[in-house]
């Protein structure tokens, strides 16, 4: 993973805090963040003529160098390091360019990737490796060069270190712009955690909109986080969002379409960081190794089912969900699975039906089951279970003879009464 200019195999968090600056510090954020978007914007146009003109690839000590030498005026605005960060991202961009075209050349990938583009008139994000860096009593000194002391008369500021952080862990420090707000971003090494956990046991999960994910184990478990919240959060912000970009021209931004932006990615982080946690305390209280993610690619983005459902479920943030719960799963030694989940709502777990992918259902094909209304599921013997249990089971069954894995564990109580989560009001 890159962090800055340096690349490593070490695993890397980071920690957003937002910060609340004076009117003098607002101008100053405001101003090396438009500094750096210009930068950014700069380089790019300098390693896009040396690929339009050569096919090669400009790395990022050739990007900072092209816009010293030619004594760049965004460029040398900036702390020196700060903007050589901001080069290093170019390169970045055009090393991630590179990989997804061998993937494309080699049939891996569906579409050609695009060069990287220009960003919009606007703020980009401000690094500063820790090396650049001290922490004060008043906060971390932020160096900002010559040219800012000499226009703004300050040569630092300071920003506020979290309490639950250890700065000698720190490897970098971001400055953030988003929507109006500045968050300071701390990086640092994420330690793996040695836990105790069998792979034979295992946690199926079915996603879904009023119950955002239900899960179900193969040790008699299941219980599901609640997402109606989320969904009615996610819905008012679009009809704001209408509301307010009613008769107006196309691209209308303001100040009030910012701050309900802000406030709504805000909740959606929470929601991602809080669902995610749920769901992997619960597989180390249980010493559950594996999950299994029902997902099918593409999804969302060939989603029309009318307006009011897309409101509700295009844009509540599942697949940065399903990220974060791989990256935790990695964190504590867990395997996630993510598998194709055509059919596992139509077919009946307890009653063996075949699931087969999507595409492959063979003629004739019929459920022993059936869903009689939204939520519930009845089987051939006429048990009612939960519809979204039956599906995060089936998740479960899709995988099952391939990893070996005992499914008589999944008990039809679980399936009937899981347990509800409503992680904002617990």
């Amino acid at each position: 993973m890159a962090i800055g200019g340096l690349m490593s195999n070490t695993k890397f968090g980071c920690q957003p805090v937002l910060l609340h600056p004076d009117a003098g510090t607002q101008a100053i954020l405001e101003y090396l963040c438009s500094e750096s978007n210009k930068v950014y914007n700069c380089s790019l146009y300098y390693a896009r003529q040396i690929y339009f003109k050569t096919k090669k690839y400009v790395g990022r000590a050739a990007i900072c160098e092209e816009m010293a030498r030619s004594k760049n005026r965004h460029f040398t605005a900036m702390y020196v390091s700060s903007a050589q960060q901001t080069c290093n991202s170019v390169a970045e961009a055009f090393r991630s360019f590179r990989e997804l075209l061998k993937l494309w050349r080699r049939g891996e990938l569906a579409e050609k990737p695009s060069l990287p583009n220009y960003r919009k008139a606007g703020l980009f994000t401000v690094s500063y490796p820790k090396r650049w860096l001290k922490l004060f009593e008043e906060g971390i000194r932020i160096p900002l060069g010559a040219q800012v002391k000499a226009w703004f008369g300050i040569e630092e500021i300071f920003l506020p270190m979290p309490s639950n952080l250890d700065w000698q862990q720190i490897k970098e420090v971001r400055i953030l712009p988003r929507n109006g707000a500045f968050y300071a971003e701390f990086v640092y090494p994420v330690q793996k955690v040695v836990t105790q956990l069998d792979p034979a046991k295992v946690l199926g999960i079915d996603h879904g909109i009023n119950n955002w994910l239900t899960c179900v184990s193969n040790v008699g478990t299941s219980f599901i986080v609640d997402g109606k919240h989320l969904k009615a959060l996610n819905q008012w912000y679009n009809k704001r969002i209408a509301t307010l970009k009613k008769n107006q021209p196309q691209g209308f931004w303001s100040k009030q379409l910012a701050n309900i932006t802000e406030k709504r990615n805000r909740q959606m982080r929470d929601a991602v960081n809080k669902a995610a946690r749920l769901v992997i305390d619960h597989c180390l209280k249980h010493g559950i190794g594996r999950i299994v993610f029902g997902w099918n690619q593409g999804q969302k983005q060939n989603a029309n089912m009318g307006r009011k459902t897309n409101q509700k479920f295009v844009q509540i943030p599942t697949a940065r969900l399903k990220t974060r719960v791989a990256q935790l799963c990695e964190q504590y030694g867990m395997e996630l699975i993510e598998h194709e989940e055509a059919n596992t709502s139509a077919a009946s777990f307890l009653d063996g039906d075949s699931l087969p992918a999507h595409g492959e259902k063979p003629e004739g094909w019929q459920s022993s089951g059936k869903r009689v209304k939204r939520g519930l599921f009845r089987t051939a013997m006429n048990w009612y279970l939960n519809a979204d249990c039956n599906g995060a089971a089936n998740c479960i069954a899709k995988v099952a003879a391939t990893l070996g894995l005992d499914l008589s564990g999944v008990s039809r109580g679980a399936l009937t009464s899981p347990l509800r989560i409503r992680f904002w009001n617990s």
